[in-house]
């Protein structure tokens, strides 16, 4: 492995937490680079206004604050890569982050993935995970070449992923269950020839023999159910729950499913960190959030340096 493709600082999310460690990572002079699945995803994405947060004198749409956050992150030096995160290797010396892109290798990593995750909450979407069951177009929408998929979800990115499966599948379905999408009315991928777009409705099962065949689809106006043929279910709804499936218990996770750290962000993991909403926080907030993000590059910038101490102000350096 080549000394020069190893960043000192690997940063999983690209919200409030993970945009305020790159802040101060970078400003430390440490080579960082910051994983985010989507800028379009996240708490902060989809919140549309924010008023209490310090400094903002007036209320700011989530998005352009989350865009104030990167910039900044960006402007001490910080890499940005938006691309998904789908497994990792935590326990050496130098970590390895996977994407389906490469693999990213890191001295320290901080996870900031948030927590808008959800338990699988459609009957049969857990039976059939992996059999027609996916949270990932960009991984999975080459096995779908030729075929009929749908995508559950109103959100920007669901959008954005039902327009990669478009490339590949010959019919996307994109299901809301709301009567409108999140996303102006002439975004480029609803024009795709091979998009159907169905408002107001919900699935509420996917079933199948060895893999999923059909989903049941209940429309909201009508109050009737319908089964569709599907060869695919691609699933964008969002709960609050953390984000830690891609590590596979690589660190400490509480019964809640959060990561755990001490008050530094530490997790049990020497050279891994965790701030914002994937750890076991009591407040989710923005400036929580913020605030980990700082306090878990403190901890990273002394890990790598072997300091006794944290290092708090590089300006006089």
């Amino acid at each position: 492995m080549d000394k020069d493709n190893v960043y000192d600082v690997i940063i999983i999310g690209g919200g409030p937490a993970g945009l305020s460690a790159a802040q101060y990572a970078a400003r430390a002079k440490l080579n960082t680079v910051v994983l985010d699945k989507s800028v379009t995803a996240g708490a902060l994405a989809y919140t549309s206004k924010i008023e209490n947060y310090p400094g903002l004198v007036e209320p700011l749409p989530g998005p352009e604050l989350l865009d104030i956050f990167r910039e900044q992150a960006v402007g001490f030096g910080a890499e940005f890569v938006e691309t998904q995160v789908v497994g990792a290797k935590l326990d050496d010396e130098v970590k390895e982050v996977y994407t389906m892109d490469k693999t990213y290798h890191g001295k320290a990593v901080i996870i900031a993935t948030g927590s808008m995750g959800r338990k699988p909450g459609i009957e049969g979407e857990k039976e059939f995970l992996g059999r027609g069951v996916s949270y990932c177009a960009i991984c999975d929408a080459a096995f779908y070449k030729g075929r009929t998929v749908c995508v559950i979800g109103d959100s920007e990115e669901a959008v954005k992923e039902a327009g990669v499966l478009t490339r590949f599948a010959e019919t996307v379905y994109l299901i809301s269950p709301a009567k409108k999408l999140k996303v102006p009315e002439d975004y480029p991928v609803l024009d795709e020839s091979n998009l159907k777009v169905i408002l107001g409705h919900t699935v509420k099962e996917i079933s199948g023999t060895d893999v999923v065949e059909k989903i049941t689809v209940h429309d909201a106006q009508s109050n009737e159910n319908s089964e569709m043929n599907m060869d695919g279910v691609f699933v964008y709804l969002h709960g609050s729950k953390p984000i830690v499936d891609f590590l596979n218990f690589a660190v400490d996770i509480s019964d809640d499913e959060c990561v755990i750290t001490n008050r530094m962000m530490e997790t049990n993991v020497p050279g891994v960190f965790a701030a914002g909403d994937v750890s076991c926080v009591e407040v989710r907030q923005v400036v929580i959030a913020a605030a980990n993000g700082c306090v878990a590059a403190l901890s990273a910038e002394k890990y790598i340096h072997h300091r006794k101490r944290r290092r708090y102000d590089w300006s006089k350096s």
